[in-house]
């Protein structure tokens, strides 16, 4: 246990859009991501579950599109780790509602104690969660809610105006994303959560290329921990990884899965040298 110095680190935004059926949650995580990558839509992909609705909207710019054919959230881990070792700086995952409603019918059809059978659930959705939230990109995901209609009053009369309510996901989820926007049906943004405070206790307002370049900004205020992680992949042995361990003690929380994978690096490298010797301790190369 040790005390240390809150400092700010640089960040990959992790937010999410939520909104009914035609409220413009691919259209507005689009623009997002445009302000996120400074307008290079090549660094911009989007993990499609919603039969092909982001190419619609190819005219904004080159961006990438994974198309999902299924729903289950392996696809979805699967389809984030290919958009980073592809280079991409922004995921935009529509929707994240699908990954739910596949689990949900999926626990519908077990046989055998509903209660236990979330055990069955809940790893899977914690895993998907889990990619989201440490992923090396910044992330929008889109959520959509469940529909309602209201009565408002228009020129003297009563006019049904649809509203979304609760989103369809995970009870809980809300508290993830560092951002959640929500979207109505005339296309106007609220905020009902905001860790940044770009948003919370603002106006209404339509989201443009100038609310990812905002997010940008705060993103990029901080200490930058990628010049560390080079150092930590660049250490060829176990002797100079434990020098850096007690060197970056102040970012160990952020640094630690870094320092494992290195240090699993280190020693399969070792491993594989050794393999390289016959029984006599002779390389194979020098036979």
């Amino acid at each position: 246990m040790k005390l240390i110095k809150s400092n700010r680190r640089k960040a990959k935004i992790k937010m999410a859009l939520q909104g009914p059926a035609g409220s413009g949650k691919t259209y507005s995580s689009l623009l997002i991501a445009e302000g996120l990558c400074s307008g290079d839509f090549s660094k911009v992909a989007v993990i499609d579950s919603e039969n092909g609705s982001s190419n619609l909207y190819s005219d904004l710019g080159d961006y990438y599109v994974i198309a999902l054919e299924k729903h289950n959230p392996e696809e979805y881990i699967k389809a984030i780790e290919l958009c980073e070792r592809e280079g991409m700086e922004v995921i935009i995952i529509d929707s994240i509602t699908h990954a739910w409603e596949f689990l949900l019918d999926y626990h519908a059809s077990l046989s055998g104690n509903s209660f236990t059978n979330w055990g069955k659930i809940t790893p899977r959705q914690k895993a998907f969660i889990d990619k989201i939230l440490n992923s090396t990109c910044h992330v929008i995901a889109t959520m959509r809610t469940k529909q309602d209609y209201v009565l408002n009053q228009k020129d003297g009369k009563y006019v049904p105006e649809k509203v979304g309510l609760k989103a369809v996901q995970r009870d809980g989820v809300e508290y993830e994303f560092t951002v959640i926007l929500d979207l109505d049906i005339k296309h106007f943004a609220t905020c009902s959560k905001d860790r940044t405070g770009l948003f919370m206790d603002k106006p209404e307002f339509q989201i443009t290329r100038g609310v990812g370049r905002k997010i940008k900004q705060w993103c990029e205020q901080g200490i930058d921990l990628n010049p560390m992680k080079d150092r930590i992949t660049n250490c060829s042995s176990q002797e100079e990884l434990n020098k850096l361990f007690h060197e970056l003690a102040d970012y160990r929380v952020e640094l630690n899965d870094d320092f494992v994978k290195q240090q699993k690096t280190i020693k399969d490298n070792q491993m594989s040298n050794l393999k390289t010797f016959n029984s006599n301790g002779i390389s194979k190369n020098e036979q």
